[in-house]
């Protein structure tokens, strides 16, 4: 008698193993019947199966991280750089992930790394160092586009790190510098012409006013007078002296 019952008892825990189906809160069940799929996902909690014609398969609607693996990117100036992300979604439509594409966790990470080459190689170095906020909303929303059909919401993009080769980072250094030398000549030049502009003002203003320059001839005499360090040559002009020689006669 018990030699039928142990194997009764089997086969009864397989069968009820088979029909009853426990899902967690984050979890959803996707019921194929005879093959067909339903409208809604089952779940959370107990789930009935019909043995031998429902198939169910388990979806976890959590947020799930994604780490890109690091890409090569070519910028739009020509600078190799080595690039990698981290991407947060979730799946909101346990049906679409599961019928609409094989493998929605490989199939959003290949299409994470090609939106980040693509987006990337349309922007100069500069750019992806400076401009980091907007490509990763720029590649989030490409990402949240393209799996919507997939029943995946992409939350957030983060561009974790830009490496640059070594002999770029020289390169980008000498670039830097030659750069703030062509700042300092052009600040340079500006304060000469602006200080030739207010010299040519006060030329003016000196020449309409007879004696005005023997005036400030004087002036800055008595400025120098004091410094008794250096000999010192002031500059006389030649009409001054002409005009103090005709004042004599």
């Amino acid at each position: 008698m018990f030699s039928i019952l142990i194997p009764l008892a089997a086969f009864a825990i397989i069968i009820l193993a088979q029909i009853i189906k426990v899902l967690k809160e984050y979890e959803r069940g996707v019921i194929f019947t005879l093959g067909k799929v339903g409208r809604r996902a089952a779940g959370p909690g107990l789930v009935l199966l019909v043995p031998a014609v429902q198939q169910m398969r388990k979806v976890d609607m959590r947020t799930l991280v994604a780490d890109v693996p690091p890409q090569d990117v070519i910028s739009r100036d020509n600078v190799s750089v080595n690039v990698n992300a981290v991407i947060y979604y979730r799946v909101v439509d346990a049906v679409k992930a599961v019928v609409q594409v094989e493998n929605y966790k490989e199939a959003t990470s290949q299409l994470a790394q090609t939106t980040l080459r693509s987006v990337l190689g349309k922007h100069d170095l500069d750019e992806m160092l400076q401009e980091r906020d907007q490509l990763n909303k720029d590649i989030q929303q490409i990402l949240d586009e393209q799996t919507e059909a997939w029943g995946i919401k992409v939350a957030n993009v983060e561009i974790k790190r830009v490496d640059v080769a070594e002999s770029m980072i020289r390169a980008i250094a000498r670039q830097a510098e030659a750069e703030r030398e062509r700042r300092a000549k052009v600040i340079l030049a500006e304060g000469e012409q602006q200080a030739a502009a207010k010299l040519a003002e006060a030329a003016q203003v000196l020449s309409q006013q007879e004696g005005s320059m023997q005036l400030r001839y004087l002036n800055t005499l008595q400025e120098i007078a004091g410094d008794r360090t250096n000999t010192i040559v002031f500059p006389f002009g030649t009409e001054e002296v002409a005009k103090m020689l005709r004042g004599r006669t």
